[in-house]
């Protein structure tokens, strides 16, 4: 009986965390752009106690974008390329793309992957 005390005791000065769900709303699909035209990723993340952070992985890699003119995540998370830059030698903007949302003290939830190809026109 003398554990279940110690142990009843512990309890009540423990705060345990609930549980909050996390999830995508909008995953980004395979998509086909024009070269010199727009590109629309989406991604848009849901959860009950906060606003998730979303970042953007390019075949595999985290995308720096702070200081990119030609691309930018929206404020519902989704990835927008505004001219999309596709030649022989130089297709800086084709491969696969995935969105990480994440949330401080809850975790990350990773997309599906989904290709953006270029049509050269």
């Amino acid at each position: 009986m003398k554990g279940l005390r110690k142990l009843s005791t512990w309890w009540k000065g423990t705060t345990v965390p609930s549980f909050s769900p996390f999830w995508f709303t909008s995953e980004p699909q395979d998509t086909m752009a024009v070269r010199g035209g727009l590109a629309l990723l989406n991604c848009s993340a849901h959860s009950d106690s906060a606003v998730a952070r979303v970042e953007w992985k390019k075949d595999g890699t985290f995308m720096t974008l702070a200081s990119d003119e030609r691309r930018k995540v929206l404020a519902d998370g989704s990835l927008l390329i505004s001219q999309v830059v596709h030649s022989k030698h130089n297709k800086p903007d084709e491969g696969t793309y995935q969105c990480v949302a994440t949330i401080d003290n809850l975790g990350s939830i990773s997309s599906r992957v989904a290709r953006l190809s270029v049509a050269g026109i």
